[in-house]
């Protein structure tokens, strides 16, 4: 379709997009809360003699409502959010796992609307920008850039909010939004056998070392910022893997499985492609394929969203989880390091990529190391992370873009003052793998997996849209010993409560 000011439009029209509600809607101008009047009615933890982590919980919230920002007019965004603090710029990436943390300050903020100025930003065929101006409301990339969008993990952000939430209203609105986005990665980012690619800037993970060429310094910097390499990019494949399967959970659940046939196929036969040509049975390891069609010797954390997406099989898996207990590779002294420790351009102070421990794939490792049912090594790695940053946090007073995987320091490419997604540890992290506390709002039901010895529970936990409760488990001589727990709800649900050896399930009554 050519304007009459002679621009062809080149967008290949998504049909779902037209469903897209959030290009129609006003700017918002509901000024956000400050910390002051958000913090009564933030849930708070307690922890018997662990004050630190309760105060770098706290600076975390502090940090993360500093960052609350009010749509610019004339930018496009719809609703006030929760600003990357990175740039001017509104980070796809960032976002995405920001909220992973701030859903549990739901009841004082709405921040899952964060993804809504994304979403408003959708272009007729499906894409989305990876970064969005916030004065401006620009893409800051063109669409057919290398480095123009990515990682899809917004599925995986919208799920993880429906199962603390169980807001069906919200699914049924960002589906379409989504499934579109999906098909243009598809579309764009695929090569003809429908592996995907990308760019380090793309995959999120900027500086790594994912193909042969120039090594990262400041000539190799902007090549791997910006160039697939002709390779197979292991992070996406199994991005798309995990977004394809959590869309059919969304269409299920929505009643919209038929107009969704083609991610079933694209999930099943992808998985198939990744199990057969990208393990390397020597390594016990996912890799990128290279141009010439031989796999990488670089191994990245980004493999690891193979746990996440559940497409290992049986007879792999304890091998391949081994790599995080290994010290030569990824069970470093503080894990999970970006690239694993025998690479020769692995940084034991972080090097940005090439080593540093991550705020958001340590959580992502954390969510899959769950799904494939090795809970004791996640609560293990969780403990261990969350102990070297309040560390950090009592010896800087602040949190940390990234952390040393060496030593108990932050990264020597961090940024400070960084909430951000390092609010992960000492809030969701803190939470779900060192307390255990996980929900299931569709179901009704929140699982309590109690590990820790000390008296500790939560007050004002948020549990589905109105919820709130107060939960507190008895200090306890041994792990073995059935928790003592007290716990009363503004709704009923079922607890799960679990620990070594025993479970039982407590039906909770309305209060």
């Amino acid at each position: 379709m050519r304007t009459d000011d002679g621009y062809i439009d080149t967008h290949v029209r998504e049909p779902l997009v037209e469903e897209n509600a959030f290009i129609r809607l006003p700017e918002e101008g509901v000024p956000p809360p400050s910390f002051e009047d958000a913090w009564d009615v933030l849930p708070k933890p307690f922890w018997e003699g662990h004050e630190g982590a309760i105060e770098c919980y706290r600076g975390a919230w502090e940090l993360a409502f500093s960052n609350l920002r009010l749509p610019e007019p004339g930018s496009g965004f719809i609703a006030s959010f929760i600003d990357t603090a990175f740039n001017d710029c509104l980070f796809m990436w960032d976002s995405a796992f920001i909220l992973l943390f701030a859903r549990y300050g739901r009841r004082a903020f709405d921040f899952q609307r964060t993804l809504d100025n994304l979403y408003a930003s959708q272009h007729p065929d499906g894409f989305i920008c990876r970064e969005i101006g916030t004065f401006d409301g620009r893409d800051r990339f063109e669409r057919f850039d290398a480095a123009s969008t990515g990682p899809n993990i917004m599925p995986w952000t919208e799920w993880e909010h429906y199962g603390d939430t169980a807001d069906s209203e919200r699914l049924s609105l960002v589906f379409p939004v989504l499934v579109s986005y999906h098909r243009w990665l598809r579309r764009h980012r695929t090569w003809r056998d429908g592996t995907y690619w990308t760019s380090g800037l793309g995959s999120g993970m900027d500086n790594q070392p994912r193909f042969q060429g120039r090594p990262a310094g400041d000539d190799g910097w902007p090549e791997r910022l910006t160039y697939h390499g002709h390779a197979v990019w292991i992070d996406t494949c199994l991005q798309q893997v995990l977004s394809a399967d959590l869309l059919l959970q969304m269409a299920d659940a929505l009643g919209r499985l038929d107009e969704v046939a083609d991610l079933r196929e694209e999930r099943d036969r992808l998985t198939l492609t990744i199990n057969e040509r990208l393990w390397n049975e020597e390594t016990a390891f996912y890799h990128d394929e290279l141009a010439g069609g031989t796999l990488s010797d670089v191994q990245t954390v980004g493999a690891f969203w193979a746990l996440l997406a559940d497409i290992v099989p049986q007879e792999r898996i304890s091998r391949f989880v081994g790599n995080l207990e290994d010290p030569k590779r990824f069970g470093r002294p503080h894990r999970v390091p970006s690239l694993s420790a025998d690479h020769l351009e692995y940084d034991p102070g972080g090097g940005y990529w090439l080593g540093s421990v991550w705020p958001p794939t340590n959580y992502m490792v954390l969510r899959g190391l769950d799904r494939a049912g090795y809970n004791d090594l996640a609560h293990e790695i969780s403990c261990e992370d969350l102990d070297n940053v309040v560390k950090v946090f009592q010896e800087t007073g602040t949190l940390w873009e990234n952390y040393a995987p060496e030593q108990v320091a932050q990264g020597n490419r961090a940024k400070d003052d960084f909430v951000g997604w390092s609010g992960l540890a000492p809030i969701a992290g803190l939470f779900e793998y060192v307390m255990g506390l996980r929900a299931d709002a569709p179901n009704g039901r929140l699982l309590w997996d109690v590990r820790l010895l000390e008296s500790h529970g939560v007050r004002g936990y948020p549990f589905g849209r109105d919820g709130v409760l107060d939960l507190s488990c008895a200090p306890r001589s041994s792990a073995k010993e059935e928790p003592e727990i007290q716990v009363r709800s503004t709704v009923s649900l079922e607890l799960v409560i679990r620990w070594e050896g025993g479970e039982r399930t407590l039906a909770v009554p309305e209060d």
